[in-house]
């Protein structure tokens, strides 16, 4: 799968907005869904997934993970590991490459695939846009369902 070659890291960081995905048990029945990364002193990322169970107002959920870029020549391809020694593919697909306001997320197996965007809303040219390019990738976007998210 080809990724997003140039991904700077330092932009990247911060907390991106679930806006949809294909669903998964690890995240069954959350919504309002967020993923934090920051910088560890190692070079590795530090990743916070947050959500509430059932409804935006449910049971705050919360797990942390780890992330390796494995080649700094493909810094859009990366592992993320919330169980050592068992890391995930974690592809940067499409990114805004001037506001880092968008990111398209998939693995090397067609079953996971996320929109992410810096604010909880995403305008539906940018969505479509989104959803055009998982298809084109080979992705079944009949299975992606839209995550509620709080307002701004």
């Amino acid at each position: 799968m080809e990724t997003v070659k140039d991904v700077d890291i330092e932009r990247f960081l911060g907390t991106w907005y679930e806006i949809a995905r294909f669903p998964h048990s690890f995240e069954k029945d959350l919504v309002g869904v967020t993923a934090t990364y920051s910088l560890k002193s190692n070079g590795n990322l530090s990743v916070l997934n947050q959500g509430y169970k059932g409804s935006l107002n449910g049971k705050h959920s919360k797990a942390k993970a780890f992330a390796k870029i494995p080649d700094p020549n493909n810094t859009g391809r990366l592992k993320v590991y919330f169980f050592w020694p068992f890391g995930a593919d974690y592809l940067v697909l499409d990114l805004d490459k001037d506001n880092y306001s968008y990111a398209l997320i998939g693995s090397s197996a067609p079953n996971y695939l996320w929109i992410l965007g810096r604010t909880p809303q995403m305008d539906k040219q940018t969505y479509q846009m989104l959803v055009d390019k998982a298809k084109l990738l080979g992705y079944d976007i009949s299975k992606l369902e839209v995550v509620p998210q709080k307002a701004e």
